[in-house]
């Protein structure tokens, strides 16, 4: 069938959105190619055969959110609502085409319309909606979600601009603006009908209401509108279609006749430009006082229209409001939505005209708090006048919330002053400051943790006061990701080759990856492990050298350490180890090495110039050892720029050794550590995080640790640890430093890497230093490991096989059975 004839019969077909055949879906292109797109097949741009397929694959996800949401409406369904500063959703058409399980017939149909569904998926634009693991972890938890068919609504934010487009000039980070709206998004749907008004600043007001009853009314100073903008979140294999709900902040008014009747043009389009600033940017730069303001005020814009969403949904249900928390559960991901208590409080007290103790009850039974971090300077605090200049009746409340827990404190611990003063929901010390960790752990019925070690180090350290109060409400839940699109999506010849080995069982439960530990010690599947690999590594490098100019060889080591970059990450821990291999096959031309590909990629905060040094560091060490005609092609350092999920579908198959190097104590979780595990690397680490439940599960064999424990960190701390004795004992070392004093990676200028020299032997907060040695021993057993290949092979293969625990579907079934209370929904498109 020609082209024209094609189109005649899209646009005389009503065509049935959950009709997957080759033919049908066809048409569909074609129809919406002409009718949304406004183009014709003839003059269609490849971004317009891409727009044209997303709107396809979208109106059969739409036929599926229909009928979700029609049963949950006419059921009381418990609805799971994970409230999140980030959302890193990653492109969507290819996890479409997956969880539709249509993607042959895709492929058939745009073939048959010549286009290449691999160009179009090339075309998507990442969107900009998260910056890391956090984001990232959010994305998978709604998979799985959908996935296990339980009833459940992301919120968030609609950011106009990511974070930034990364670009490495002449070695250094330089950030460009995420214009990933540009083309527009074909996957989301504005619903301008879906709004709420919120305030910020202005004052409060006490009245006494008909029945002598004490209340509260604010007057904001200004008010800006959020409207939902929903992202349909389909599950794999399954009818359940969910919701990702963004709010997008406008203007109440957004344009002023008077002002442009009186010539005040500027002025008559301010409230618009100053209204939208909340939802423009992904976390602004926050040192400024400006950037903090604007933080805080994005993350009580999205939690405040959250809530007023969440109520709206439940009085459609018309039951009483002391059923809230039987409909609806609210995840905090991390302190970012942790204003939920406040507000929750304001809504239900303020709104609703409940007394404080039903309000209290409530609030406590629907929010529950993940904490992702035991850095002090992670856990968030807001100055009290940039918190009483935003929020002021929400700091009313707080202060309320706070008299009546150092109470019930000083009742359970009676004469500890020292302990309430700690546990205060306000930190007295200097510049009085509001302790959003606090909060959520006080207004939250069930805190966890994200890893066993993580949780343990949450009870007995950051919040070893609260544990001890209420140790009830401190549980783990281990993080986990998406198995769709970090090894069916991004490595579908692995994919394949266990679905020839061990059957497709492992797609539905990843504990099934039990089975493939049988084939460790049979020669013909480890060649066939192998060949797998290599043409996974042979894309990366493809990839390498149209980013960056360098040419690798997959049948090198590929060792890799992609995350954001962070002083407690330990990025240039790594990069200081190059430098020792490096200077000891200078001296030693001859030595035999295992040749490796060093492969980093992440980004630096705007403001962390410690970070943005690193990665000068490592570009410097990639301008002197990628072109020493010495090295010979032995070791090639790579910086891969802009990394993101996108780019991470190449990365994590293709990694030989996963970098998890971070200081004992200091990762919650992590979860790239869990993609690379599920797709054959193996790890080498500390014991941080999952590490240490990574290492259990793959047994010790098959995991290079090394390092100090986190109690052996704590305790280096406290007898007066000295960086600089490290270096003074140890040769290669001195030698390291030397060479970077000296100027050798950064082109003759000694000056360019002193700030991190000197806060390295002088301070180094998150002992790299007392960790090199050990590391340093540690890669000569990866590289003796590595050349042994049957070995390697068999390691990698038991990595795979081990990784079924860390699937996100394992933890949201945690998270339903032991916080949320919450069960599946069957939905039966047929049917309906």
């Amino acid at each position: 069938m020609n082209e024209v004839s094609v189109a005649e019969a899209a646009l005389n077909t009503q065509g049935a959105t959950h009709d997957v055949s080759a033919y049908a879906f066809q048409n569909d292109v074609v129809r919406n190619l002409i009718c949304r797109v406004g183009r014709y097949p003839d003059i269609a741009s490849p971004h317009d055969w891409y727009m044209a397929l997303a709107f396809s694959v979208r109106d059969r996800m739409l036929a599926r959110w229909a009928a979700s949401t029609k049963v949950y409406a006419a059921q009381n369904v418990k609805v799971a609502c994970y409230l999140s500063a980030e959302f890193l959703i990653g492109p969507q058409l290819g996890n479409n085409l997956l969880n539709l399980d249509m993607g042959d017939e895709a492929r058939e149909a745009m073939h048959a319309l010549g286009q290449d569904v691999d160009a179009l998926l090339a075309i998507e634009e990442e969107p900009g909606l998260g910056n890391g693991g956090l984001g990232r972890l959010a994305a998978c938890y709604m998979d799985s979600l959908s996935t296990l068919e339980i009833p459940a609504i992301g919120y968030g934010i609609h950011y106009e601009f990511g974070i930034f487009d990364q670009v490495i000039r002449d070695g250094w980070q330089v950030e460009v603006t995420d214009k990933w709206l540009q083309n527009g998004n074909p996957w989301e749907l504005v619903r301008p009908d879906v709004s709420y008004y919120i305030g910020f600043g202005g004052y409060t007001q006490q009245q006494t209401d008909a029945e002598g009853r004490l209340r509260v009314n604010w007057i904001p100073a200004r008010q800006v509108k959020g409207v939902a903008c929903d992202l349909p979140v389909q599950g794999y294999r399954v009818d359940t279609c969910n919701v990702l709900r963004l709010w997008k902040s406008e203007a109440v008014e957004s344009f002023d006749f008077q002002d442009f009747n009186a010539g005040e043009y500027y002025e008559a389009v301010q409230e618009k430009v100053v209204s939208e600033t909340l939802s423009k940017v992904l976390y602004p730069n926050d040192e400024p006082e400006a950037g903090k303001r604007l933080r805080l005020a994005q993350q009580y814009f999205f939690v405040s229209c959250s809530l007023q969403d969440m109520l709206r949904l439940a009085a459609l249900k018309n039951t009483s409001i002391e059923h809230f928390p039987d409909l609806f559960a609210a995840q905090l991901n991390d302190t970012h939505p942790s204003i939920a208590v406040a507000e929750l409080m304001r809504l239900l007290l303020d709104v609703h005209g409940l007394s404080w103790d039903a309000a209290w009850d409530i609030t406590q039974r629907t929010l529950a708090y993940t904490n992702h971090t035991l850095l002090p300077e992670a856990l968030e605090t807001w100055s009290l006048p940039l918190f009483q200049s935003l929020l002021p009746r929400q700091l009313e409340i707080i202060y309320e919330i706070n008299h009546r827990f150092l109470d019930s404190v000083r009742c359970a611990f009676p004469a500890d002053d020292a302990r309430a003063t700690r546990m205060s929901l306000i930190d007295e010390r200097g510049d009085k400051k509001v302790r959003m960790a606090h909060l959520a752990t006080v207004g939250a019925h069930a805190v966890n943790g994200v890893a066993a070690l993580h949780s343990d180090l949450l009870r007995q350290t950051v919040l070893r006061d609260f544990a001890e109060m209420y140790p009830q409400r401190f549980l783990n839940v281990t993080n986990g990701v998406t198995p769709r699109r970090f090894l069916m999506l991004s490595n579908p010849g692995l994919a394949g080759l266990l679905d020839g080995t061990i059957g497709a069982k492992w797609r539905a439960d990843l504990t099934e990856l039990d089975a493939l530990a049988a084939h460790a010690d049979d020669d013909g599947f480890h060649e066939a492990w192998r060949a797998m690999r290599f043409d996974n590594k042979a894309a990366l490098a493809a990839r390498i050298a149209d980013a960056t100019g360098i040419d690798v060889d997959p049948n090198a080591l590929f060792d890799v350490q992609v995350k954001r970059i962070h002083e407690y990450k330990r990025q240039h821990l790594n990069a200081l180890y190059i430098i020792s291999l490096y200077r000891r096959l200078c001296r030693d031309p001859g030595l035999d090495i295992a040749p490796r590909c060093f492969i980093f990629g992440g980004k630096a905060a705007p403001g962390y110039a410690m970070a943005k040094l690193m990665i000068r560091l490592i570009t410097g060490i990639a301008e002197v050892v990628n072109d020493d005609p010495v090295i010979d092609g032995r070791l090639k350092v790579v910086f891969y720029p802009d990394f993101n999920v996108k780019n991470g579908h190449w990365v994590y198959p293709a990694a030989d050794l996963s970098e998890q190097i971070s200081t004992a104590g200091k990762e919650a979780s992590g979860t790239g550590n869990m993609k690379f595990m599920m797709n054959g690397a193996l790890t080498i680490g500390t014991l941080d995080g999952a590490n240490v439940e990574i290492r259990e599960e793959a047994g010790a064999d098959n995991f290079f640790l090394f390092g100090l424990t986190a109690q052996q960190v704590e305790q280096a701390k406290r007898d007066g640890y000295r960086p600089s004795d490290y270096v003074k004992s140890n040769d290669e070392l001195s030698d390291v430093f030397s060479q970077i004093a000296q100027g050798r990676f950064s082109r003759g200028d000694p000056n360019v890497f002193r700030p991190l020299v000197d806060s390295l032997l002088q301070f180094d907060p998150f002992l790299v230093l007392a960790d090199f040695a050990d590391y340093v021993a540690c890669q000569q057993r990866v590289s003796d490991a590595w050349q042994d290949a049957r070995r390697w092979t068999r390691m990698s293969i038991m990595n795979t096989a081990r990784s079924g625990k860390f699937s996100s579907d394992r933890a949201i079934g945690e998270y339903c059975e032991r916080i949320w209370n919450a069960r599946a929904v069957r939905i039966d498109l047929e049917q309906r």
